[in-house]
């Protein structure tokens, strides 16, 4: 830049040093953004684009907003996906001083936001960090704001794919990876893959060398070896979460202590939930519109943020245990108490979010404001130990054990900190007055010092006669008296003057100079004072960090216990009996999302399976019949008894499951160039190469998304294989409106067939929604097709169809074969056909293996007007 000053000399320097930034660089009351910086800002904040130096050749963009809203402009670009590096002055400007120096103190990412502004209280927000090598591929994901450090690693062939799948179900802000995976990212991550708004951002190697990951790690952790988290010596772990935190040390600047510690998530610790049961299962996001209308949104009780992000931890991570499983039970139980959870619930719900208080203490940005709110949270907690205490589960009682109310720092908080203090400690008034001497006795100066002034201008209008004379203050010149145009005549010999104004000229004194000395020099120290003092308390209260990340997560967990319990009472859920046998009963099972919404009485249903003689049921019944509902009812009542919830049923008796397993509904991946079709195969295919015998899968409409004999064939294979493969054969509940797959039950000793009931009555039809033994002797298509306004025209000749396709369906389907005595539906060798060519196929076969040199003249004739009566 030919333009260029000290000052943009600066700022281009530091400018090069953080590349994918947008600099936020302070000037005074403003953070200032030049260059492409300014262009970029304006557009996406919306604000005016201006010029440095405009009259010359080469104009400088600028742009900028005030430091006292600054907040809210760099959540908007950091919503959007962009990096803003916070550049402030590194010291006070002095006499003489041309240029201050500057540095940037933090980069704020998608991934490392800890500002209230920026976060939801119930959302975790997480950065991840993904890294392949070889056959080995880890993931390591870090919530910046409370502290929580996970990762995982897998090996194989599928390992990338299998890491992807679990980075989906954390939902990251911003992903980290090596640049030389750039085009395995780029490959993996087009269009929406996460299904949600995140920002890649590539990292030199540097980042991730495992053995200075290593010793990083240790360091943080303050352990000699990582053996207690399960990571040591493996080196993709090491890797990823050395990198992980690496990146968040370095955009904030500080050491993040709240971070003391990583847990290794291992599929054999969860019941494991993959992003398309997640999203099937409506878990955590709607397939619709209502953000509520999610089994995360009706059992989400709790009373604090921190509460809702455990539970919804839970949700997505239930347990394996049955010990552990049962202790979260055993609370529920002892919390139904409404006496007892009402209590809890109120004294909760007057405490702060203390494991992000804990997170912005450590991270150097917790104001007077945060310590009064931890302060006062931890005021709260002796009530909630008392009644805890009185729990006669062994969770409660445990984690009562673990909350600590630490009464000196409480007392050092509500000693130090000023009722009312301001959010920037540099405005004064943060420190209570009697908690410093030192301080008390510059305020004394200060306030004796004022009360001076103020005498001394009543004194000199009585000494000049000037009514109107004032004494003031601003920044530039101190104290001054002020005195109009009108009365000048009037100013004594003694009054040196120190500015003229328009209308007025200032003045000062001897006497009013050697005050302002006092007063000013009394206020500089009681700031510089405050800010030591502060800082100071700050530090002590951060020494009990540890004390404090405990104490947060006992209480959030307590939270969550209660939330289940208050579901439980108010929605009447009953508690599941969890075995290690393979049995699923259940006796009056209800929807938990659908029955909370449905105009009217939900209608209960029974289902029992196990991996023997019902482990796979043929489910069929009418559209709109309630199909999709059971099959989903089921599974989150399994995940909901393992995450140790109650469960919306009469009886609930139910195994441990290691996954469940959702194929349902339909959708395309046009980024990817995937059609419905292939989206269900892909879903499909990896069910079957995954499941186990003690996983539970659902499967709806499996081969719906092509021709009716490619797509009849294909859930033929797909359910004898889940019955029969002795590695994958899991429990299977299938939902499907071929209804030749009920002939299944004859050929096969663990099928047993369900339908869904409807009825049809004055040419209407009426779902039942009741689930019973036997199948289903047609879908009511057409009718449903009524109900959602088809002319009836239109209804009139699809009835006229399917009439004439019915005639034709036995002989399409089995060549002349009873059904009790096909073994699977008989492969076609023609091209696809027509609607009507489709009844024809059998035909064709007939004349196809017909042999007529052993058929006499009368028995040719009459084959031939066989075939031409029944060709439509």
């Amino acid at each position: 830049m030919e333009n260029t000053t000290p000052m943009l000399r600066q700022y281009l320097e530091i400018k090069e040093k953080h590349p994918g930034t947008i600099l936020f660089f302070r000037l005074g009351d403003f953070y200032e953004m030049f260059n492409e910086d300014a262009i970029l800002a304006s557009k996406e904040l919306e604000i005016t684009l201006t010029a440095r130096h405009k009259d010359s050749p080469n104009p400088i963009p600028m742009c900028g907003v005030p430091h006292h809203s600054a907040a809210g402009y760099i959540s908007r670009l950091v919503r959007k996906g962009f990096r803003v590096a916070i550049c402030e002055q590194a010291e006070e400007a002095g006499k003489g001083t041309k240029l201050v120096r500057r540095e940037v103190v933090r980069i704020i990412t998608p991934g490392t936001v800890i500002d209230s502004q920026l976060l939801d209280p119930r959302e975790s927000v997480f950065l991840a960090t993904i890294d392949a090598r070889g056959d080995k591929s880890a993931l390591a994901v870090l919530d910046l704001s409370t502290g929580e450090f996970l990762c995982t690693e897998s090996e194989g062939a599928d390992a990338w794919q299998k890491i992807v799948d679990q980075l989906r179900s954390f939902q990251p802000r911003e992903i980290l990876y090596a640049t030389a995976l750039e085009a395995l990212v780029a490959d993996t991550f087009r269009g929406d893959a996460l299904g949600g708004t995140y920002t890649l951002t590539p990292l030199d190697s540097d980042f991730f060398d495992a053995d200075a990951n290593e010793l990083l790690l240790k360091k943080q952790f303050g352990v000699k070896e990582l053996s207690a988290f399960e990571i040591d010596g493996r080196k993709s772990l090491l890797s990823v979460a050395g990198a992980a935190l690496r990146y968040a040390r370095e955009t904030q600047r500080e050491s993040a202590d709240h971070i003391d510690g990583i847990k290794l998530l291992k599929s054999e610790d969860f019941l494991v939930l993959d992003p398309v049961t997640l999203r099937n299962l409506e878990i955590l996001q709607p397939i619709g519109e209502s953000k509520r209308r999610t089994l995360m949104g009706v059992l989400d009780e709790t009373v604090t943020g921190m509460g809702s992000r455990t539970l919804r931890s839970w949700l997505t991570r239930p347990l394996l245990d049955i010990r552990e499983i049962s202790g979260r039970q055993d609370a529920v139980d002892f919390l139904r108490d409404s006496i007892v959870r009402d209590g809890l619930r109120s004294s909760l719900a007057d405490i702060y979010d203390l494991e992000r208080l804990v997170g912005r203490l450590n991270l150097g940005v917790a104001n007077a404001r945060d310590l009064l709110a931890l302060g006062r949270t931890l005021r709260q907690t002796p009530v909630i130990k008392q009644i805890m205490a009185r729990s006669t589960s062994s969770l409660l009682r445990d984690l009562e054990t673990k909350i600590d109310p630490l009464p000196d720092l409480v007392q050092l908080i509500e000693n130090a900190i000023s009722d009312e203090p301001p959010i920037n400690i540099g405005e004064g008034g943060t420190i209570r007055g009697g908690f410093d001497s030192d301080l008390d006795q510059l305020r004394s100066i200060s306030n004796s010092g004022k009360q001076v002034i103020a005498r001394f201008e009543e004194d000199e209008r009585i000494r000049t006669g000037i009514s109107s004379l004032k004494v003031k203050f601003n920044n530039v010149f101190g104290y001054f008296i002020e005195i109009s145009k009108s009365n000048l005549a009037k100013v004594p010999d003694d009054y040196v003057r120190k500015q003229t104004l328009a209308n007025a000229e200032r003045f000062t004194t001897p006497d009013l100079k050697e005050w302002e000395q006092k007063v000013l020099g009394a206020e500089e120290r009681i700031l510089q004072l405050e800010i030591e003092i502060f800082n100071r308390v700050r530090n002590t209260v951060r020494e009990r960090t540890n004390s404090l990340i405990t104490t947060a997560r006992s209480l959030a967990a307590t939270d969550a216990l209660c939330a289940f319990a208050e579901v439980a009472v108010s929605r009447r859920y009953t508690r599941p009996e969890l075995h290690p046998g393979d049995a699923l009963d259940i006796k009056g099972g209800r929807h938990p999302v659908v029955e909370v919404f449905l105009d009217g009485d939900f209608v209960p249903n029974d289902v029992s399976m196990n991996n023997s003689s019902d482990r796979l049921i043929i489910l069929t019944g009418p559209n709109m019949g309630g199909k999709s509902t059971i099959l989903r009812q089921i599974a989150l009542m399994q995940v909901m008894a393992q995450a140790g919830c109650f469960v919306p049923a009469e009886i609930a008796r139910l195994p441990i499951v290691d996954r469940v397993w959702t194929r349902v509904g339909a959708s395309d991946d046009l980024a990817s160039g995937r059609s419905t079709f292939m989206v269900e195969m892909t879903e499909t295919a990896t069910i079957l190469l995954n499941a186990t015998p003690r996983s539970l899968v659902l499967l709806d409409e499996i081969g719906r998304g092509t021709s009716t004999f490619d797509g009849l064939s294909i859930a033929w294979a797909v359910a004898e294989f889940m019955h029969n493969s002795a590695e994958h054969s899991a429990k299977t509940i299938f939902a499907t409106h071929y209804h030749e797959l009920t002939e299944l039950e004859s050929l096969l000793p663990g099928v047993k067939n369900y339908e869904v009931t409807a009825k049809e009555s004055g040419g209407r039809v009426v779902f039942l929604h009741r689930m019973q033994r036997g199948k289903a002797s047609q879908s009511y298509g057409i009718a449903v097709a009524k109900l959602a306004g088809i002319p009836q025209s239109v209804i009139d000749r699809a009835k006229e169809v399917l009439a004439r396709l019915e005639e034709y369906e036995l002989a399409v389907l089995s060549s002349g074969i009873a059904p009790s005595q096909m073994t699977a539906p008989k492969p076609k060798t023609v091209a696809q056909m027509s609607l009507f060519g489709i009844a024809n196929e059998a035909v064709i076969d007939d004349l196809r293996n017909f042999n007529p040199s052993n058929a006499s003249a009368d028995e040719l004739r009459e084959f031939l007007n066989m075939l031409q009566r029944r060709i439509v």
